[in-house]
């Protein structure tokens, strides 16, 4: 058993990594300031080895307290997305870098930390070269720019493993709707209608809880993989927007797809990413593309309140990758 620290654990990813590690044994600690009243977590209040603390992760004196006695710490905690950075900078400073350097200073050499970065900060990749952990790194947006710097932080400062995740998508307890592969199947059942703005820009994916299992792997093996960055998605979804679109439709027969040239995908990110690296280690993801579609579909079936999802799935600093 390990005694885990997971900050922003009541968001979309720690909401199906908390319970994984519970059912496996560890004794978890959730930091989170539930900034937007989710409730993902309350059926784990009977279990325990579940604790939650209500703060914020650019407090020291609780972040301090909350790092003392952890075997391991995972900091979900973020502000999350190109868009959502930009429309708060300073926010996206102080919680993406800031407390990311606050808890560098105050982990001790023992201590384990597993930092989800994004693979976005590969930019715009070339059209024919898999991108891996040895390519330059090109963020195009201050989102990218601000995981980069605390990945930086990390590996130079502490005991740490990185990890570059795809674009994430599958069902959790804290949904989001915003995420690519989650929204395109979202509009697909509810519109009929996908509309793709330069649908051949590429992208990788992975499952949430391919993610979690993943956090484990990295627990279990963090003697051979600590110091070290691993891109984390599914090598088989590597996909144009395009490609993504029609595998949805296969499930979702009548979904017309459009390809609109009258504007442009703010988020510019353009790139396919070797996965390798993770799996020479013997980590593999246990759920495809199709899979995730086909859990998605069956979620969205059970929202009887749609719009009160979209509305609290802003990124936030309780909120992952």
């Amino acid at each position: 058993m390990k005694k885990v620290l997971v900050t922003g654990g009541a968001g979309y990813i720690g909401s199906v990594l908390v319970p994984h590690l519970l059912e496996l044994g560890h004794d978890v600690t959730v930091l989170d300031n539930l900034r937007y009243g989710q409730s993902s977590l309350f059926g784990y209040c009977y279990h325990p080895n579940f604790h939650f603390i209500n703060g914020d992760v650019r407090n020291k004196e609780v972040v301090e307290g909350a790092v003392r006695g952890a075997d391991v710490i995972i900091p979900l905690a973020a502000s999350v997305g190109a868009a959502t950075c930009s429309a708060d900078p300073i926010y996206a400073q102080q919680v993406n870098v800031d407390s990311i350097r606050l808890l560098a200073s105050l982990v001790g050499k023992d201590q384990m930390i597993l930092y989800p970065n994004t693979n976005s900060g590969y930019g715009i990749g070339e059209k024919t070269d898999f991108c891996n952990e040895e390519s330059s790194l090109n963020p195009i947006s201050l989102y990218g720019i601000s995981k980069v710097e605390s990945e930086k932080i990390l590996l130079s400062e502490t005991n740490a493993i990185s990890f570059r995740l795809a674009t994430v998508f599958g069902p959790s307890s804290k949904m989001r709707i915003d995420l690519l592969v989650n929204n395109f199947t979202y509009k697909s059942i509810n519109d009929g209608v996908l509309v793709l703005f330069e649908q051949n820009f590429r992208r990788n994916y992975i499952h949430v809880l391919d993610v979690a299992k993943a956090f484990v792997h990295g627990i279990d093996n963090f003697d051979s993989m600590k110091g070290q960055v691993y891109n984390m998605g599914l090598s088989s979804a590597n996909l144009t927007k395009r490609q993504l679109a029609e595998k949805i439709k296969e499930y979702i027969p009548n979904l017309e797809i459009i390809n609109a040239n009258y504007s442009q995908d703010p988020d510019k990110r353009d790139y396919i990413v070797s996965n390798e690296k993770i799996e020479s280690t013997g980590w593999m993801p246990t759920q495809s593309l199709d899979d995730g579609i086909q859990q998605l579909i069956k979620m969205y079936s059970m929202m009887k309140s749609p719009d009160g999802y979209i509305s609290t799935t802003r990124h936030s600093l309780t909120q992952a990758i």
